[in-house]
């Protein structure tokens, strides 16, 4: 492999590829001399094989050695983007270099963060594209980038002040009087008040919110699933806690929306400059949908139905929704950003999770899932559309 980079590596992975043989290279590589390059590439590989204590090692020492990196390189006359992020995981920024892979768009990525300031020097940049996504750690860096790119002489896309407002807890406010949406209510609530509850020493209802067995719980700051339960009963709450050492959780109400043959449908939606994409639709029997490639691949049934949501999205999910789609992008006011998504058994749209930094790829097996490329070419068509049109927007005279 001449070169590494998210997309080529997760492609690989998600298609049952040994990608750990990169690293003895690679470690020679480093063990020769210190290279910042190679120790993001490191970093990379380490969390695409869930090795994530040496990937923020391999990170950190790689920030050490320079905080400004190439993405992609591309003629002289391309686009140039200048990508802003921040140290963590692969759910800690937008994956643009998967919706930019093989644009002709000339991309550097900057890292900031509690110990890297804005810096003084930078690559020449056409415009600015913040991918630092969602979370309670991040709210610091974005609201210092707010103040950094107040001025900024170039257009920024995703202002980092409307980011903290995606969270769990945040965004309802934000879209629950939306026309024909729905989502729940989402409290934080600390591990000492659900231990009370499971204990039977607080009545749930003694709490004053709006909350009722059956209800789902997560530790804050995790995503796919992770540490996600749903909770029927006080002792389904104790074997929960018993398994999860967090000290803060997300808690909302739960809400049955399977269809009538009682399978669950799950939709991830991307909007760019508002215009809403499918980017995935799963199928599942159980509740908990992560786009669940078994059972995608089990049935052809399924990858029909979600191959024919694809091809008719504008007409059929799209027009259905279209008030609450309209309200949501006015709402938030971001560039880019997606959710995840149902279909209430009385027609309304039920939003579970805002993020600007779902993994949004074109590396499923093109064998098995045909129809995905070409929606996903669409999706990142979109997005450089947009990149250039506001370089032109700037331009014109």
């Amino acid at each position: 492999m001449n070169s590494f980079g998210l997309s080529p590596l997760l492609r690989q992975a998600l298609q049952g590829q040994d990608i750990t043989h990169y690293r003895a290279e690679l470690l020679n590589k480093a063990a020769q001399k210190p290279d910042a390059q190679i120790l993001l590439d490191l970093a990379l590989i380490m969390q695409l094989t869930f090795e994530n204590e040496q990937a923020e090692a391999f990170l950190t020492a790689a920030l050490k050695l320079q905080q400004t990196f190439n993405l992609a390189r591309a003629d002289k006359d391309a686009l140039r983007l200048l990508v802003v992020k921040t140290p963590g995981d692969l759910t800690a920024n937008t994956p643009i270099e998967c919706i930019l892979e093989n644009a002709p768009v000339h991309m550097d990525v900057v890292y900031v963060g509690a110990s890297l300031a804005w810096p003084q020097e930078l690559p020449p940049y056409d415009l600015i594209f913040v991918a630092v996504g969602e979370a309670d750690t991040h709210n610091a860096v974005l609201a210092d980038l707010a103040k950094a790119l107040a001025h900024s002489p170039v257009p920024v896309l995703n202002r980092p002040q409307y980011i903290p407002q995606l969270s769990r807890s945040e965004a309802y406010d934000l879209l629950h009087t939306v026309p024909g949406l729905h989502m729940a209510q989402t409290y934080r609530l600390e591990r000492n008040t659900l231990q009370q509850i499971g204990a039977g020493q607080v009545a749930l209802e003694a709490l004053g919110l709006n909350l009722a067995y059956p209800f789902i719980v997560r530790p804050l700051g995790l995503h796919g699933g992770i540490g996600l339960s749903k909770i029927d009963r006080p002792a389904d709450l104790n074997a929960y806690l018993a398994d999860v050492g967090a000290e803060l959780f997300f808690v909302a109400n739960f809400i049955n929306y399977a269809s009538d043959d009682q399978l669950y449908r799950k939709y991830r939606v991307v909007l760019v400059e508002g215009r809403p994409y499918l980017a995935h639709m799963g199928i599942s029997a159980h509740w908990m949908v992560h786009y669940p490639y078994k059972e995608m691949k089990e049935f052809a049934s399924r990858r029909e139905e979600e191959a024919h949501a694809m091809l008719h999205f504008d007409q059929e999910f799209g027009q259905r929704h279209a008030a609450a789609l309209s309200g949501i992008y006015d709402a938030v006011k971001l560039d880019y950003f997606g959710f995840d998504c149902a279909e209430t058994t009385d027609g309304r749209l039920l939003v579970f999770e805002l993020s600007n930094a779902l993994i949004i790829h074109a590396c499923d097996d093109a064998v098995v899932f045909p129809y995905k490329l070409p929606q996903m070419h669409k999706i990142f068509a979109a997005f450089y559309t947009m990149l250039k049109n506001r370089v032109r927007v700037l331009a014109a005279p």
